[in-house]
């Protein structure tokens, strides 16, 4: 239930800062070449949507399991030697969000303190920083999801992208019988 009130949310937020950047630049780009004027605060903003895309896409990618790794030497170990490893990079990484957690939170808090505002933009410099510790705290989320995963066996490591398998399928023969030049798959 939680999970999937999150999974909802996570994507809902990136999507909607996404379309937030893309449709405040088209406007500030046609305002600036067309109508000679522009919006002087829309290039903060959208640096700080950035910022906030990114914090976010942090927990998303270890979701959907697309964060890039090197991973070759772990996966020549048996599996559980690969469980310890994937164990050992989710402590390091909940650390990790843990330092982010706190440093964010202070961060955030002194800056509500001075109550600072942007330089272009009326935002409130605390409201732009809460992504750290909301971000990290996502991120350490997703982190013990796959920390519970591997712990239960259902699955062996940390799962990461592996754009050199997706490159190999992508351009072997799939041995198709009516093409004589392609070259069937070996059996297994």
């Amino acid at each position: 239930m939680i999970s999937t009130v999150v999974n909802r949310l996570e994507e809902g937020i990136i999507a909607l800062l996404l379309a937030a950047m893309t449709s405040l630049t088209f406007v500030n780009v046609v305002m600036r070449y067309v109508f000679n004027s522009g919006l002087t605060w829309a290039l903060e903003v959208t640096e700080f949507l950035f910022a906030w895309l990114i914090l976010f896409g942090m927990s998303y990618g270890v979701k959907v399991g697309s964060h890039i790794g090197v991973d070759a030497l772990v996966r020549l170990f048996p599996r559980q030697v690969q469980r310890a490893v994937g164990l050992i990079v989710v402590a390091a990484g909940i650390l990790y969000s843990s330092w982010l957690i706190i440093g964010g939170w202070e961060l955030v808090s002194f800056n509500h303190m001075l109550e600072m505002e942007a330089e272009d933009s009326p935002v409130m410099l605390w409201f732009v920083y809460l992504i750290m510790p909301v971000g990290a705290a996502l991120l350490a989320f997703r982190l013990a999801q796959v920390g519970w995963r591997i712990i239960t066996g259902q699955q062996t490591g940390f799962n990461l992208a592996d754009e050199a398998r997706e490159a190999i399928d992508q351009i072997a023969p799939k041995g198709n019988d009516d093409d004589p030049n392609a070259s069937a798959k070996p059996n297994s």
